[in-house]
Formats: C-alpha cells, structure tokens, sequence
C-alpha cells in the first residue's frame, strides 16, 4: 500500500500519513463523477447557488480550523492563512449570486425566427492544483465548475493533502452530491491515465512551466481542453515621481506574501536610475525588518518555504545569480535552525541573462534593476519569458496607464499589488501559461458554447 504523509515545514515534524489511491481506486471516483454529472447538470442555478451559499458558510465557520491545518502543512503565516479561508467564502458567494447573469443565454440577431448562444456544461474537470494556496487555488477553480454543472477531481499537491480532504468534507458538509467534488490522492504517474479516461473532458492545472508543458500535451494528444495557469517573474516598473515610502512598503509586502511563494509576486522591481539607490537603500531597511518567525505567531512578517528542497533551490539560484555578477544586498545565507526557513533577500546589479532575471524566484528573493528611462524599463519588463502579472509604481494614474497597456502580461495593475478577483479574468500568456480563471471569462472556459438556430 503506497502512502504520503505531511511534514510540517516550520518544525520538519510528521503531521499525517494518508493512503494513496491506486489507478483503479482512482478510474473508480473518476467514473462516479460521471454518472454524479449525469443528475447534476440538469439542476438549476437556484438549486446550486443554495448549496454553494451553505459552503460559503461552511468557510466562515470552519476559517480558525482550515487555517491552522493551511498554516501547519506549508508555512503560511496564520493571518494569511486566515485571509484565504474568506477570499473562499467570497469566490463561492460570487458566483452563487451570480451564476444566472454570468452564464445567461445570448440573444444573437439573425434572419432566424430566433437564434442565440447558450452556455451548456462538458462533464468532469480535473484539476491539477498547487500547495501554495491550497484552499484558494481549488476554490478557484470548483466553484464555477460546480456552478456551471460540471464535476470535479482533484488531483491536490502531496504536501497539503489534509487540505484537500477537508474541501472534500466541505463539500459533503454543504450537501453537494456524492461525486460532485471528489479528491484523488494520487501520484504525479497517475496524471496520464486519468487525463486519457474517456470520463475527463478538460483539465486545469496550476503549477510549474514543466508540469503545465507535460499535462497540456497529455490532454492535447486525447484532444481535451486545458486552462493552465503557470509561474510567473512579475516585473514592477517603479518611476521617478512615485511615493517611495509607499513604493518599498508595498514591495516589501508583495515580495514577502505568503512567505515570497505566489506566482503573482512582485519579483522584478525595475526602477528608473534617478531614484534607484533611494529606492534600493529604503528596500533593504524594510526588507532587513521584515520578521522571519514560526507562522503561528502573530508578530512573524513571513515564515519558512514550504519544503527544505524548495528552499534548498532558491538558495542555489542566489548563489548562481551572485557567480553570474550579481550582488547580493541582503540576505541569502541559509538559517542556522529547523525548518525550512530562508531570510528576505535581495540582488541587485542584475541583467538579463542572470539566473534571478530570467527565472522565477518562488521564494522570499527579491530582483532590483536599474533602467535609464521608461522606455528602457518597459523593454526590462518585457524582457521575459514570462507573462503573468506585472505593475507600475507612479505618482501619476494616466501615465502609469499608459505603460501598463504596454507590458506583456495576462494582468497590469498600477499603484496596487495584482491578485486575482472574481469579478475580472485571471490568467496569463508566454510561458505563464493560456486560458483564464474567474469572472464571466473564466467560467466559460470549461462549456459548450452553444449556437441555437430556429427557422
């Protein structure tokens, strides 16, 4: 009998050990999600919107409990942890309150009697999801997939699998049927076989630019749809007329949220030379203040990596960038204590080409480059593989729009760190993956988009 079992990354102590579904037991739930998906897509909205209400609730009573269990698996700090129990409750209310304007058929025009374009749901969506939110990330994606009358699987990362168990519960709690929402504790070999199952119709994934490569071409090869939502090296354009107070808070905020590993971060901080040694000598004091401390207790700015090989990575990308030419500012030696903990760091004097340039830092790491103009800074930002989030810090809202229309990337905020909301889509282009999460576009990612004609 295979099993995997938790290891909390603060104190490097076993929490459980759970047993992994077999390839059998896992086609088993796979093909009870079918026949539930049968019943379930001829519910209505009213039906489905009351279950998804009572899940809501289930959130806001359950927020200390989901919390500690998010906190004790990965390291978030607990009133982060708290936070994204409620950002849960928040998606399932939208798309509860919203689900028959969202998905409301659409009247087209025609010499036709009547013609329109409805919005029909496919079957069962897996969805392949990370451990850096674990309960947001599935949330994200379940509720408008339940709402749409689809079903789910969930195939969870293995270091959060108490996560994923207590959204099964949750599930089950509020009274969605058996099948509805099902968690499959399988290992990453088991991905193929149950993409090809002829009971999967589309996949979602979250996760690295390897795994979203290995699973799109799985499902592209069995011709089924997939949305994947990837990493990302955020580039943060910081121009000469910004607050710099407000700037370095807001840098040190996005650079150390949840505890530096979001695909969203704030990564590259690219900053015009006439302000660049006060922004970098304001970062470094911040930064060098942040507490690094137990995520339990309440004073800790940010806590451990959520495993020791993560953190072991991160810290072998320092010490290249560093070899590369890059200075290291701050930080970057490896804590002398248990746990997976790593201090705030920042490299500066960095150009593409070098290792935190070019690649995601999915840690505590912070990336400062210097551009001559804006027009330089923009080519800086541009100049990535990646296209997820990205930002300008300004003291002028037209011209920080201006530039934000010009970077390459599935999402452009000014004066504001990006984060995802259910009222706008979420996703990414390049190697940050296709497709969007969320609003009235990422719901219809997984429908049939129906065309009716009646003469």
């Amino acid at each position: 009998m295979e099993t995997i079992t938790t290891i909390n990354p603060a104190t490097e102590k076993k929490i459980k050990t759970y047993k992994r579904d077999s390839k059998e037991e896992a086609l088993n739930k796979v093909e009870i999600a079918n026949k539930a998906y049968l019943n379930w897509k001829n519910t209505s909205f009213e039906e489905r919107s009351k279950l998804m209400h009572k899940l809501a609730d289930i959130f806001d009573k359950k927020k200390n409990e989901y919390a500690n269990l998010a906190t004790e698996e990965m390291g978030k700090i607990i009133s982060q942890s708290k936070k994204e129990i409620e950002k849960c409750a928040l998606v399932c209310r939208y798309y509860a309150d919203n689900i028959e304007e969202l998905l409301a058929d659409k009247i087209i025009e025609t010499e036709a009697k009547k013609s329109y374009v409805t919005y029909q749901p496919l079957g069962v969506t897996l969805a392949v999801m990370p451990w850096n939110f674990p309960f947001y990330q599935v949330i994200r994606f379940a509720a408008p997939a339940l709402m749409t009358g689809n079903t789910a699987v969930l195939k969870h990362a293995s270091n959060v699998q108490g996560c994923a168990y207590a959204l099964e519960d949750a599930f089950k709690e509020a009274g969605f049927p058996s099948g509805t929402f099902t968690n499959l504790n399988v290992t990453s070999k088991l991905i193929k076989p149950i993409i090809e199952d002829k009971n999967i119709v589309a996949v979602t994934l979250t996760g690295s630019e390897p795994a979203g490569r290995s699973v799109a071409k799985i499902a592209g090869e069995n011709l089924k749809k997939t949305v994947l939502e990837l990493g990302g090296s955020d580039a943060y354009i910081v121009l000469d007329d910004a607050d710099l107070e407000k700037a370095t808070d807001l840098a040190t905020f996005g650079r150390l949220q949840n505890n530096g590993q979001t695909c969203i971060a704030a990564k590259r901080f690219i900053v015009l030379e006439g302000i660049y040694d006060d922004f970098l000598k304001l970062f470094t004091k911040k930064m060098q203040n942040a507490k690094l401390g137990n995520p339990t207790d309440e004073d800790a700015y940010f806590g451990p990596m959520a495993r020791i090989d993560l953190r072991n990575e991160i810290h072998e990308q320092v010490e290249k960038t560093i070899k590369q030419g890059g200075k290291l500012v701050l930080g970057g030696k490896i804590p002398d204590r248990v746990g997976a903990f790593y201090p705030a760091t920042i490299l500066s004097e960095l150009k593409p080409g070098m290792t935190a340039f070019d690649e995601e830092l999915f840690g505590p790491v912070a990336s400062v480059i210097k551009a001559k103009d804006e027009d330089e800074a923009i080519a800086l930002a541009n100049n990535s593989t990646f296209g997820l989030g990205s930002g300008v810090l300004t003291g002028n809202s037209e011209r920080g729009e201006k530039i934000a229309l010009q970077l390459e990337a599935g999402n452009s905020f000014v004066n504001k760190l990006v984060a995802s909301d259910p009222r706008m889509p979420f996703g990414g282009i390049k190697n940050s993956g296709y497709g969007r999460e969320l609003s009235s576009y990422g719901i219809k990612e997984f429908v049939n988009t129906k065309s009716i004609w009646i003469d």
